[in-house]
């Protein structure tokens, strides 16, 4: 359980501002024949409260029951001991309603449920006391302190019921997020980590595992100190990778959903990895990371090929998915020109102005399949011009280059070909 005080002589923090406190008005004897009178109205406010507060009602309950009564005794009596001497220390009390505030939040039961009861019981405790005050014969002028004392003081103690209340929702709060980095690093983890292990752990953080996924990685901006955009969606589990933020987002292909999230990350590139299924988190990383390599270095040019989303205030999203050929060039790229540069010989034979002209008109038929009207369209030439050179094409190379077979192989090749000599 927290600790209400560092200090054992230090007040409650609601009375630091407060000019007044009413129960040092009111004269110590009165103390006596309220005193006696405190065990009898126990019960009364106590069942009151479990009467007109249904949330509190637990019929059956001995336990709950013994918590109420001792917490209400403590401030009756506390109460009292106020007007006796308003010296008397708030530590005791005020722990007390700490731990019953820090309590309802662990709960999960509403602060204001918990300020209800402690006004109906404030009230039930004041009704009892002013018919007991006139009985006596006291004067309306000391009815009206005692009235103003018990509103002071209730208000003390909610102070303290509230302020045990927040400290319990900031420790819930960093617990849940510190489950859901752990979750995130299950998630992520190469070799993957126990289903079941993901399972138990995604229960704690209370992050239901989703059907599909999808991981973001941010690249770092200078000067964030490590830290990752502010004002992301709760749905998002975040976290870093190799010191970069990292995001994961649950069903990534709904409608609008990374347009959306674009639009939250002002300033930011990133890069988002293929939709998975959860089990296959630490793939979507895997390309995201790669896709990132592809993103412009700065996050106000568009994204290469103009496959990148941004939003109009947004930042600049690239997706893996969207970027296939030059991923996969990445990763076999030696490979790649070195076979380029034998299976393309021609084309470096034709000279550097006429090898790209055909090189690029060559992919473009490849991409349209071999409809000159269509390739034109896109080279903004006559398609006469793009029948000339596929007439060209045909004489220069030893195979058939219209053959489906060898079509995926010569993209990629053409591509890699064009890369290095330039568009």
């Amino acid at each position: 359980m927290a600790t209400a005080y560092d200090d054992a002589d230090s007040g409650p923090p609601v009375l630091d501002g407060l000019a007044d406190e009413p129960w040092r008005d009111v004269p110590a004897e009165e103390a006596r024949w309220m005193r006696p009178r405190l065990p009898g109205l126990l019960g009364v406010m106590v069942e009151g409260v479990l009467r007109h507060v249904p949330e509190y009602d637990r019929p059956g309950d001995a336990a709950y029951w013994r918590v109420a009564e001792a917490a209400v005794a403590k401030a009756m009596e506390h109460f009292v001991q106020m007007i006796a001497d308003p010296d008397t220390s708030w530590k005791e009390v005020y722990q007390v309603y700490f731990d019953v505030g820090y309590g309802e939040a662990m709960e999960g039961r509403s602060l204001e449920h918990l300020q209800n009861a402690m006004r109906v019981g404030s009230r039930l405790a004041w009704r009892h006391l002013a018919v007991e005050a006139e009985r006596l014969g006291r004067p309306p002028a000391l009815v009206s302190l005692l009235a103003e004392a018990n509103f002071a003081y209730l208000d003390a103690l909610a102070s303290a019921a509230a302020h045990g209340y927040a400290r319990a929702r900031e420790k819930a709060a960093g617990e849940r997020e510190q489950r859901r980095g752990r979750l995130l690093t299950l998630l992520l983890s190469d070799p993957p980590a126990p289903p079941e292990v993901v399972r138990e752990q995604s229960s704690r953080a209370g992050w239901p595992l989703p059907r599909r996924l999808a991981v973001i990685v941010l690249r770092a901006r200078p000067g964030s100190g490590g830290e990752g955009p502010a004002g992301l969606p709760p749905a998002l589990l975040t976290g870093l990778d190799h010191g970069r933020p990292c995001l994961v987002m649950p069903d990534p292909d709904g409608p609008g959903r990374l347009d959306e999230l674009a639009a939250t990350l002002v300033g930011w590139t990133g890069a988002v990895g293929p939709s998975v299924p959860a089990q296959e988190a630490g793939t979507s990383l895997l390309w995201a990371r790669r896709a990132l390599d592809l993103a412009p270095p700065g996050p106000a040019g568009p994204a290469p090929g103009g496959a990148g989303r941004r939003s109009r205030r947004g930042g600049l999203l690239v997706r893996a998915e969207e970027h296939l050929p030059g991923l996969l060039l990445r990763e076999g790229a030696t490979l790649a020109a070195i076979v380029a540069s034998r299976r393309l010989a021609p084309l470096d034979a034709a000279g550097p102005r006429q090898g790209r002209r055909l090189a690029v008109t060559l992919l473009e038929c490849m991409k349209h399949g071999f409809n000159a009207t269509g390739a034109a369209e896109v080279l903004c030439v006559h398609p006469q011009t793009v029948r000339y050179r596929l007439a060209q094409l045909h004489e220069m190379f030893g195979f058939d280059i219209e053959d489906p077979e060898i079509r995926l192989e010569m993209m990629l090749l053409l591509h890699t070909w064009i890369q290095r000599r330039g568009t």
